[in-house]
């Protein structure tokens, strides 16, 4: 068992992630800002630390920079973010972070992240005193945000990316302009990406969570943060 802080605004994320790794069988904390999240820290180290990107108070990457500068960055800790850049995520795995999750997070994911973490903490356990503590790779998960905006920078600004994969026969694809603002191009695909599939499963969010990676809660919230209705790609696709 294992002392798991997780650090995030929203209820609900807080609720749902002390919820899985507390069936996994560890102890959890639970911080909704970044001054409970000071507060537990001082209070002792956690084994590893779950931190989002996006808080109303202080953004994570702006705390972990403080846990660096004051030494207290000694536990593994996994960022967290629905709306993170890859240069906000190669920025926080460069302060010291194990891994970047991006939000929704699908089950597989969080428990490979959270035991690739503690295992890394055990081998710091184990490892000699005045041994140098070695340098963390970044581990950014190639999501469609990510290996999007890596993509977009090697292709012309101007030039349309024709987004395809579609079985023969279907008939069509998707056109997107890297001209978008990031945010506004990743949410394009997304949104692309999850009709494809619902029309594809005739709006089936059992097959659809399957084919995505994702937890049936997560999915929902995802579309319903994109604008998806999975009853009008229902009918579509019948």
């Amino acid at each position: 068992m294992a002392n798991i802080l997780v650090v995030d605004d929203e209820m609900g994320i807080r609720e749902l992630l002390s919820e899985i790794l507390g069936d996994e069988g560890h102890a959890i904390q639970l911080a909704e800002n970044a001054q409970q999240a000071r507060d537990a820290r001082n209070a002792g180290a956690p084994d590893l630390v779950l931190l989002d990107i996006w808080m109303p108070d202080t953004d994570g990457v702006t705390l972990l920079k403080e846990w660096q500068r004051d030494g207290l960055l000694t536990m593994p800790v996994i960022m967290m973010s629905g709306h993170a850049t890859i240069d906000t995520a190669v920025e926080a795995t460069r302060i010291g972070a194990l891994n970047f999750l991006e939000k929704p997070i699908a089950l597989q994911k969080l428990l490979k992240a959270v035991q690739q973490g503690l295992t890394r903490a055990q081998e710091a356990v184990r490892a000699p005193a005045i041994a140098p503590r070695p340098m963390m790779a970044p581990q950014v998960e190639e999501t469609s945000s990510t290996a999007g905006a890596l993509f977009a920078a090697q292709a012309p600004a101007s030039m349309p990316v024709r987004i395809g994969g579609l079985p023969a026969g279907e008939g069509h694809g998707f056109s997107l302009s890297f001209d978008l603002p990031l945010r506004e191009a990743r949410d394009a695909f997304e949104r692309m990406y999850f009709e494809h599939h619902l029309g594809r499963e005739g709006g089936s969010m059992t097959r659809v969570a399957e084919k995505t990676g994702l937890e049936r809660t997560h999915l929902y919230r995802k579309l319903k943060q994109l604008g998806v209705e999975p009853g009008k790609l229902a009918k579509k696709g019948q």
